[in-house]
């Protein structure tokens, strides 16, 4: 059976919200099988796209126009109910979504740090809406709210066109930033619904909370979408490392990342339609400008001088007709100035990550999420220098990307000093997901290696002696301890707010556990017991009137009872994931 998720081109968002449409009521009743049985319909290469079929005398064909399916017209069913058919809407409905620009984007016990205080969804502010603006708002608030309630299990094709058409309806009105954040929720629901490995639950709860918060706050909603590329003058760049790209929405390739002289990261990119294999195939593109150096080559150390460059406001740097470059000098990772990035204490890095996340997705810059650590592989796990003892992770587990692989050779060989570029996992304290590292070699020279592209073999490894060397500042290291870890009932608390999202309303209203609010006040968490017991009443809550009749449910206060919880379980996990890192003071002692 062919999943045609994995070779179905990229759909623009309004296609496929358009396509269901169409359709009469009796058959957006039967939508979601149509799209459970598209998704086993083989897919074959066509004249500037491709054709589904979807049995002996029908077929979908979808033509391609810059790598997507554009409009209405590139999606056509041969079938006699065309183009009002589910035919056509249950392929368009199973096809990724096509990425815009603008979308790539109390007292505690004693050793504890102190809860947060309440944190609780911004009050919606003054700000001036036009009437068409107020409109496009209103629309996404149902329609996020709509996809809380029902949850993952109950939102299928329909919830996810409502999604779309309020989210092309916002950026018609000028709300980007809103419309982007729901269209990344549509991608997620997608993904979840055909179980693609890719998917996490954690991750659409962070997007259904900034959307929900950002429709009650005209301001945030106002803001404009992320600036287009503009001109800079010539641009020095220093290679880091390369990461390959794969996305559930179709598209692959790579992305380097390089070290400006102020100190700013700035990456350059060949992302374009397609799978898995094309990550290593972009990853030798040529650098803008002629200079016939390959984005791998330039994160493996490699040095570049862009002259006119563009560079978007978040720091990735463009192509154009104006622009020249060539080769320059490189850096490793010990010499100035890319050495400077290892020199931050984690915790402060940490902070600085999670401020990062905690930004709109749109206004985020390049690389804010990235950590540099040193440390040493110990039998708990990987000690980093001034900081705790962590777990490494694969950033991707497609069988594709040899990042699991690496991973488990250098964590096997314990006493191995290594130098690392990793993204934090805020929900995960206990561990980071390594993009890059460096160690020193048989012969004494470093080796760098970017752990998603390069299959590294034993012999890239050094065998490290019993008493191994162990490089200045990171003795103390080898003596970390366990992994940290967060109260088991802060984790109780976040898989409550997960499982909302799962399940929807009802969910949450069936399974609630009467005993976590006690659990969360017996460790001080008295604002997390408050907010777990008002999620829980609002999703149960079915009042009657004064003749005893049941009156409807309100799908607003649970909405605004979840995202208060969300906003503070988000914050009481920042504040004990940076005291987990934060080195004990021993000057006090």
């Amino acid at each position: 059976m062919t999943d045609s998720a994995a070779v179905l081109p990229p759909v623009a968002a309004e296609v496929a919200a358009g396509a269901l449409d169409l359709l009469p009521a009796r058959l957006r009743k039967r939508v979601d099988g149509a799209v459970a049985k598209a998704a086993g319909w083989p897919v074959e290469a066509a004249r500037d796209g491709v054709l589904v079929r979807v049995a002996e005398d029908t077929a979908v064909t979808l033509r391609v126009t810059s790598g997507i399916v554009a409009g209405p017209d590139d999606a056509v069913c041969s079938c006699l109910l065309a183009p009002a058919c589910l035919h056509r809407a249950a392929v368009l409905s199973v096809a990724p979504l096509a990425v815009r620009e603008q979308e790539e984007t109390e007292v505690e016990p004693a050793g504890r740090v102190g809860e947060p205080s309440a944190p609780a969804p911004a009050i919606a502010d003054e700000s001036a809406l036009s009437p068409a603006q107020a409109t496009a708002l209103d629309a996404l608030r149902d329609a996020v709210t709509a996809v809380l309630v029902a949850g993952v299990s109950g939102s299928g094709a329909v919830h996810r066109a409502e999604l779309l058409h309020a989210a092309h309806s916002a950026r018609l009105a000028g709300l980007h930033r809103p419309a982007g954040t729901a269209v990344r929720i549509a991608r997620l629901l997608g993904e979840a619904r055909s179980d693609d490995p890719a998917f996490r639950l954690s991750g659409l709860s962070g997007e259904l909370a900034e959307l929900l918060d950002l429709v009650r706050r005209p301001a945030a909603a106002l803001s404009p979408a992320r600036r287009d590329y503009r001109p800079e003058g010539p641009l020095r760049l220093y290679g880091l490392f390369t990461e390959p790209v794969v996305t559930a929405s179709g598209y692959a390739g790579a992305t380097v990342y390089a070290l400006a002289p102020d100190g700013t990261l700035r990456t350059l990119s060949d992302v374009a339609p397609g799978g898995p294999d094309r990550a290593l195939q972009a990853s030798g593109t040529p650098v803008p400008g002629g200079c016939a150096l390959g984005l791998r080559e330039l994160g493996d150390g490699g040095g570049v001088i862009l002259t006119a460059p563009t560079v978007s406001a978040d720091g990735r740097i463009g192509g154009g007709g104006a622009v020249r470059s060539v080769r320059a000098a490189g850096a490793g990772w010990r010499e100035a100035p890319l050495a400077a990035l290892w020199e931050r204490p984690p915790a402060g890095q940490l902070a600085s990550a999670l401020g990062w996340l905690s930004e709109p997705a749109d206004s985020r810059t390049a690389g804010g999420d990235l950590l540099f650590l040193d440390g040493v592989v110990t039998g708990a796990g990987f000690a980093v220098a001034a900081g705790p003892t962590l777990r490494l992770a694969a950033p991707d587990e497609r069988p594709e990307l040899p990042y699991a692989e690496n991973l488990s050779l250098l964590t096997s060989r314990r006493g191995l000093a290594l130098r690392l570029i990793a993204r934090v996992v805020p929900d995960r304290p206990d561990r980071v997901q390594v993009l890059a590292a460096s160690w020193t070699g048989h012969d004494g020279e470093p080796v760098r290696a970017d752990l998603g592209l390069r299959l590294l073999n034993r012999s890239h490894i050094p065998a490290v002696p019993a008493v191994p060397a162990v490089p200045a500042g990171l003795t103390g290291a080898m003596e970390g301890g366990a992994p940290p870890a967060l109260p088991i009932e802060l984790d109780l608390l976040r898989r409550t707010v997960d499982r909302a999202v799962a399940g929807g309303r009802a969910v949450s209203a069936a399974s609630a556990d009467g005993e976590l609010p006690r659990r969360l006040r017996a460790v001080g968490l008295t604002t997390g017991a408050r907010r777990v017991e008002a999620l829980t009443d609002a999703a149960a809550d079915r009042r009657h009137d004064v003749l005893g009749r049941l009156l409807p449910a309100d799908p607003g206060g649970f909405a605004l009872a979840w995202l208060a919880t969300a906003v503070y379980v988000s914050a009481a996990t920042e504040s004990l994931l940076l005291a987990a890192w934060t080195p004990p003071d021993i000057s006090a002692n």
